[in-house]
Order: C-alpha cells, then sequence, then structure tokens
C-alpha cells in the first residue's frame, strides 16, 4: 500500500460525486415517512443533533447528523425484538458509505462509542448499530454470573441474533433508510466489531455474505463455545492457593520471558514483536532446595512445582482428557501480565453463564464437574451450532468483499494464536493464499480490542477503517497498518504486518513506524 498519509488523498480521489438534495429532510418527519414494512420494521423515533450534541464515554460527535431509532421484529413468530439506531449525517458530510457496527460481550445494548468513532472519522459514513436483538436490562445487565437466570440463553431464536444474526436482521432496514434520506443507495457497506463483534462480523462472512462490501473483524471470538472452555480451563487449573497465579507471580513471569526474548527484533522495548519466535525454557524459572519462591519483601524469586504446572497449563491450552487433542490454543509468551481476567472472573461471566443456561439447562450446574470429553460434545451440540462461526467455506464472500482482523499478543480475554490458527484453516480449505481478501495483523503489546494495562506504551488505535475502504474501493491491499495513541498519551506510533510478516527495525527513531520494514 502507498504511504499512510497518501489514503485520505486515495480515498477523496474515489468518492463518485452525489446527486443529492440541497439540504437533507427535516429529522423529526423523516423517520415516520419511511416505509419500514417490507423488512419488519417499524420507525420508533428521530432527533436531530448538532455537534458536540451527543457523548458516549467522553467521545462526543463532531458531525451533526439524524439519529433515527427504529425496531425489527424476528423470530419464528414475530415477537422477539432488535432495536437500532441509524446515524444520517448531514449530506455535505455524507460520501456515500454505509457503515455498521457490532457489539460486545453479551450484547444487550447498542454500541455508541464505536458509532462516534465512525461518525467522526472523516469518512462520510452513515452508521448503524442495534443491541443484538435482547435487552441488557432484561438479562442481568448484560453480564453473566453464575446461578443467575439469563433469559436470552433460553430462547433459541435470540440465542442465534445474538451473533449470528444481530448484523443482518436490521442492515436492510438501515439501508433503506439511508437511501431514503439521501435518496439513493449507499454505494459502499462497512461493517467493524471487535470480540463478540468480531465474531459477529466472521458470521456476516459465513451466513451473509452479501451484505458488505469489507468487514473488520477485530479480537474475534468466532468459536465462541470453545473460548468458553478456554476460560473455563484456565479457571481450573489455577483455583487452590497452590495453583493460584497472584499479579506478582504473573508480572515475574512475564519480566523474565521478556529479558530472554526482548531483542530477538533488533529493538530493546520490553516489546515481543512475534512471541512465536521466543524459546523461552519457562522450567528455567522452577524453585529448587535453595530458592525460596518469594524473599521477606514478597518479591518472587521463582515458581513452585504447582505454580509452574499452572503456567505451563495457561500456556497449553485445554484439551481433551480421553485422547488429548487441542480444543482451544493456549496464550503465548509475554501476555502473562494480562492472565488475572482468566482465574475466575471470565469463566464466571462467560463459561459457567453457558453451561448452566444453554447447555444444561440447570442452574445448579456445577462446572467443575464439566467432563473435558463427554462435553465436548453436548457443548458442540448445544451451544457451538448456535454461536460459533469458523466455517471455512467463505466462497461467497470471497467473490467481492475484503476482510481484514487485528488480534494483540496480549489479549486478556483471547488466546491469541487462534486467528492465526484459523488464517491457516482457510488457506487449507482455499488450496493457497487468501491475502486477496483476508488479511489478520498481529499486535504486539496489544490487548483485548485496543490496549493491554501492562503495555501503556503500545499504541491502540489501529488504522483498520482506513484501510479497508481504500482496499475495497481503489485496490490498495494494506500490507501493514499504522497503530496510534498509546494509552500513555506519548506520540509513540508503530507499523502492524499482515501476518505472516513482522515488522523488523532499520533504522531511524525506534518510537516511529516508518523505521520499520515489514518482512
Amino acid at each position: 500500500m502507498k504511504p499512510y498519509t497518501s489514503v485520505a488523498c486515495l480515498l477523496a480521489s474515489s468518492v463518485t460525486a452525489l446527486v443529492l438534495p440541497y439540504s437533507t429532510p427535516n429529522c423529526s418527519t423523516f423517520g415516520s415517512s419511511a416505509s419500514l414494512r417490507q423488512y419488519n420494521a417499524t420507525f420508533l423515533n428521530a432527533t436531530h443533533y448538532g455537534p458536540r450534541g451527543v457523548n458516549a464515554s467522553g467521545l462526543l460527535n463532531t458531525v451533526s447528523f439524524c439519529e433515527v431509532y427504529a425496531s425489527v421484529a424476528y423470530g419464528p413468530y414475530g415477537n422477539d425484538s432488535l432495536v437500532f439506531a441509524v446515524w444520517l449525517p448531514e449530506y455535505v458530510q455524507y460520501e456515500n458509505r454505509f457503515m455498521a457496527v457490532g457489539n460486545g460481550g453479551m450484547a444487550g445494548t447498542i454500541d455508541y462509542l464505536n458509532m462516534i468513532t465512525q461518525l467522526n472519522s472523516g469518512l462520510g459514513f452513515a452508521v448503524a448499530g442495534g443491541n443484538g436483538g435482547h435487552l441488557a436490562s432484561a438479562n442481568n445487565g448484560g453480564g453473566g454470573a453464575p446461578g443467575v437466570y439469563i433469559p436470552y440463553l433460553h430462547d433459541q431464536a435470540q440465542v442465534t441474533a445474538w451473533i449470528h444474526d444481530a448484523i443482518s436482521l436490521f442492515t436492510p432496514a438501515a439501508k433503506a433508510l439511508v437511501n431514503s434520506y439521501y435518496g439513493q443507495n449507499a454505494r459502499y457497506a462497512y461493517y467493524d466489531g471487535c470480540s463478540t463483534g468480531g465474531a459477529q462480523g466472521f458470521a456476516l462472512a459465513q451466513y451473509h455474505p452479501d451484505l458488505f462490501d469489507g468487514i473488520v473483524a477485530s479480537s474475534p471470538g468466532n468459536w465462541y463455545s470453545h473460548l468458553a472452555l478456554s476460560f473455563l480451563w484456565n479457571a481450573q487449573q489455577t483455583n487452590t492457593s497452590a495453583t493460584n497465579l497472584t499479579q506478582p507471580i504473573l508480572n515475574f513471569t512475564k519480566q523474565a520471558v521478556l529479558n530472554a526474548c526482548d531483542t530477538l527484533d533488533g529493538v530493546q522495548d520490553q516489546l515481543l514483536e512475534d512471541p512465536l519466535s521466543c524459546k523461552f525454557d519457562i522450567n528455567s524459572l522452577a524453585c529448587n532446595g535453595s530458592v525460596p519462591a518469594a524473599s521477606s519483601s514478597g518479591v518472587i524469586n521463582c515458581l513452585t512445582s504447582t505454580q509452574l504446572s499452572a503456567v505451563k497449563a495457561i500456556y497449553a491450552g485445554p484439551v481433551r482428557s480421553d485422547n488429548g487433542s487441542q480444543l482451544y490454543p493456549g496464550f503465548s509468551f509475554g501476555s502473562e501480565n494480562e492472565w488475572l481476567y482468566q482465574e475466575g472472573l471470565l469463566s464466571n461471566a462467560f463459561s459457567v453463564p453457558i453451561l448452566q443456561n444453554l447447555v444444561f439447562n440447570n442452574l445448579q450446574y456445577n462446572s467443575n464437574t464439566f467432563n473435558w470429553a463427554s462435553d465436548v460434545g453436548l457443548l458442540d451440540a448445544r451451544a457451538g451450532t448456535l454461536i460459533d462461526e469458523i466455517s471455512l467455506n467463505l466462497t461467497a464472500f470471497r467473490s467481492h468483499g475484503k476482510m481484514l482482523t487485528t488480534q494483540g499478543w496480549a489479549d486478556q480475554y483471547n488466546a491469541a494464536t487462534w486467528p492465526i490458527e484459523h488464517l491457516e484453516q482457510l488457506e487449507t480449505f482455499f488450496g493457497g493464499d487468501v491475502s486477496d481478501f483476508y488479511e489478520l495483523f498481529m499486535v504486539p503489546g496489544g490487548g483485548h480490542c485496543g490496549g493491554a494495562a501492562d503495555y501503556a506504551s503500545v499504541p491502540a488505535t489501529y488504522h483498520t477503517v482506513p484501510a479497508l475502504v481504500a482496499w475495497v474501493e481503489r485496490g490498495f491491499k494494506p500490507f501493514s497498518l499504522l497503530s496510534t495513541n498509546p494509552p500513555d498519551g506519548s506520540n509513540r506510533t508503530r507499523k502492524l504486518c499482515a501476518w505472516p510478516s513482522t515488522a523488523r527495525y532499520v533504522q531511524g527513531n525506534v518510537s516511529d513506524w516508518t523505521s520499520y520494514v515489514c518482512e
């Protein structure tokens, strides 16, 4: 791809002149006059907002827009409902592009923060987002917990909507509103989502391949049922006082790894460019008879045998107890500082609720009794068929669409190598290179959908959407991506490379992305 600074010019030159009215319709009357019946949708209300009129988690809109709310009826009897919003900017700021955004976690709310991000992007999007087909307020506030009844997990239509169909349910009606507002269909349609939203992106490519020209599916939980197994496995490996990995233990382990492998990419920056190239022997951290696990001041010196076993189990990932086959990847070197969520919190929030509500329909079910052989099949049949998006046959989407995925190496939720494994599976299915329509960008020190707590100096904004637009509309395949905005507030930038390429330092400022090449 040409230098990133030229992308804006490339995009500007690619926009076809629009034949639009001199002013957009009156917002307060527009929505009620729009015909949505053919989409099983009902208009709810409309409101006009000027600049800085909406605040989503501290981010204000810079663009005036008309907000239209509507609902879509779905399910076998049409008695389930998905609420969605469409933000329609003034026509002078609209560039004939439609963007839908996904959900996070168990959904139940609209992702207004991503909607504002896309509205403010300068790419001229009309933006839409939905609540995933159920209300968080009616489902334990949108989160799971052991022993808690989660209503939507007992409604198959709502479960299927959650990941497989949520975006497809509102997108036709949202596109119709865009058509009505501007007098013509959007020329290009895009999707952006992370985590559950990343899974929804894979669901679009698999189940609804004609809806979007470009998809960003980041930190994807698209093998959702086995991601939940990963949470359960890691919780079980660390659930005793002897095996619990405290933050000081995790800090010690991660620092030992960095001390051994930091400079493999040619830069000493407390960051692993490619953790797979690190050949650190974790056994070197084992305590022996003369070295106590912790000093009198509490400083960790080594790992006890039970702690070492727990660390190895998290690196290894879950396996079947009968034949040892891998059920989900393990975590990577350099991610150790982020594992605390894996020691019960994520299992209680996702694994246990899914097992109790969806798989076994028993709120008293004890997840510690999960059979890592026979129960895997039950999970696949009762949950996987409804919430996994791992089909390799993306032929229909490949015929016209492009897809980008980012994945942080220090993701505190997802095992980082899963997207790599899935990419390799796609290459096997298609018989070779798939970079004509799909590219994966691994993020050194990256967390889940952005920064990792222990890597505050690592840029946490990945410029995927401008790169995707340039690829879809001009054919400029993004061999690298710019990443900016580290959580520590510094001006550091980094170059992200299309896997399996990684960034190698050449010369210049080590904190400038132009000092690196992908190879």
